[in-house]
């Protein structure tokens, strides 16, 4: 509902003509999934476009700016003569190059895309229909666009994926090469700070994975993964590695990666979830000591084998579960924070917020996680300083002193 709302937003820009927009595409996720029914439904869409024609995009583009320029009518949002152009081909298509893109992020921090698809059958997920079969960017080339961001001063790179430590388990034995190789190869990158894990999945942490998170200096010791349960039930019916597997890899992350921070997230109110399952869940997120998460009610998605299953909760009973793992969360995170009042940590600035600095420790991912406020200190975005923290604040926020230069 969000998504089509935003795009009858954008079509009344297109319709007022004090406006400069002339054309309005729609893409992404969305675009590839439900492609006809959002031509049919919106005319005053110019294209929705696909994964597979994202290339095509500019000659589109430049043939409605034409069009729209000689077009003297008065527009309206019942203006479009003609249904939206469908350009959407297969999920699973090939990378498509990515070196010279347009950073959305502040300069210092980016996000490199190291994998595309899924080949997990989650029963709750619909992301494998539309997204396609999991498949690694070409390892020179990702690590060539890591060099340019670099190049560009880029400190900070948080890798991505739908599952991010399979990077290049789809190569076979013909290229032995995974994410510990690629992890050295941007540790040597001049200028590259921080390399940061993102939305890993609870299987493919080889030994030289787990060890080179752990000895990389440059690899901040900060995993997310996105464990969505722990009762073995619940993980049964959503197709997910068991529970026994799960907190086996997850006390072993913590006894040979120093200092980690771990962040995940669960589902809440999953069908057939029982008072016992959620327990047990709470149970195991307070012994295993996220100190970093996130819960969300479920929501069925079209299509999905647990959309149609039996024992479908209550929203009631959802957000109420909800509630419980966020407080829970909030609780694990402020004591993080007050544990860390007297240290020395390793911070990088984001930005000035009047004469303070605003930063973040190496243990907090860009926009989601906890910050670190050094009054009176100007400071350029980018910058990484050695604090000491002084408190943290009644939103854990931590408030400290520059001592110093982190080793390079």
């Amino acid at each position: 509902r969000e998504s089509v709302a935003a795009i009858v937003d954008a079509a009344r820009l297109k319709a007022d003509r004090s406006s400069r927009v002339r054309g309005l595409y729609v893409t992404g996720c969305m675009a590839q999934r439900y492609a006809e029914e959002l031509a049919d439904e919106l005319p005053e869409v110019d294209a929705v476009v696909g994964f597979e024609s994202y290339a095509d995009i500019p000659s589109h583009v430049l043939a409605t700016l034409s069009t729209s320029d000689a077009d003297d009518t008065e527009p309206g949002l019942d203006s479009a003569a003609e249904r939206a152009s469908v350009l959407v081909g297969a999920a699973t298509v090939p990378f498509r190059p990515e070196n010279d893109r347009f950073q959305l992020t502040a300069a210092h921090t980016a996000y490199l895309r190291v994998a595309e698809g899924c080949d997990h059958a989650c029963s709750f997920c619909a992301i494998p229909g539309f997204r396609g079969a999991f498949r690694s960017k070409p390892f020179d080339t990702a690590l060539a666009e890591a060099r340019l961001l670099v190049e560009r001063g880029v400190r900070e790179i948080n890798l991505i994926a739908e599952d991010t430590n399979q990077f290049g388990s789809d190569w076979g034995e013909e290229d032995p090469r995974r994410l510990s190789h690629f992890l050295r190869e941007l540790s040597a990158l001049p200028g590259l700070r921080w390399i940061r894990l993102l939305y890993c999945y609870p299987s493919y942490f080889s030994d030289d994975l787990v060890a080179e998170i752990a000895t990389n200096p440059k690899v901040v010791k900060y995993i997310d993964i996105p464990l969505q349960h722990l009762a073995a039930p619940t993980l049964q019916r959503m197709r997910r590695p068991g529970a026994k597997a799960t907190i086996s890899l997850l006390e072993r992350l913590r006894r040979e990666v120093p200092s980690l921070v771990l962040r995940t997230t669960f589902i809440c109110g999953f069908p057939g979830e029982s008072d016992d399952d959620h327990d047990e869940l709470v149970r195991q997120a307070r012994r295993l000591g996220f100190e970093r998460g996130g819960a969300f009610s479920y929501s069925a998605e079209d299509g999905t084998p647990a959309a149609s299953m039996a024992g479908q909760v209550e929203e009631e009973t959802k957000q109420a579960r909800k509630d419980e793992l966020v407080a829970l969360f909030q609780e694990a995170s402020a004591a993080w924070a007050e544990a860390r009042v007297g240290s020395e940590l390793r911070v990088m600035v984001d930005r000035m917020d009047g004469l303070d600095a605003v930063g973040r420790t190496e243990h907090d991912a860009p926009d989601i996680d906890g910050a670190v406020r050094i009054p009176a200190m100007p400071l350029p975005p980018g910058s990484e300083v050695l604090v000491r923290v002084l408190y943290a604040d009644v939103d854990g926020e931590l408030v400290g002193e520059v001592v110093g230069s982190p080793p390079q």
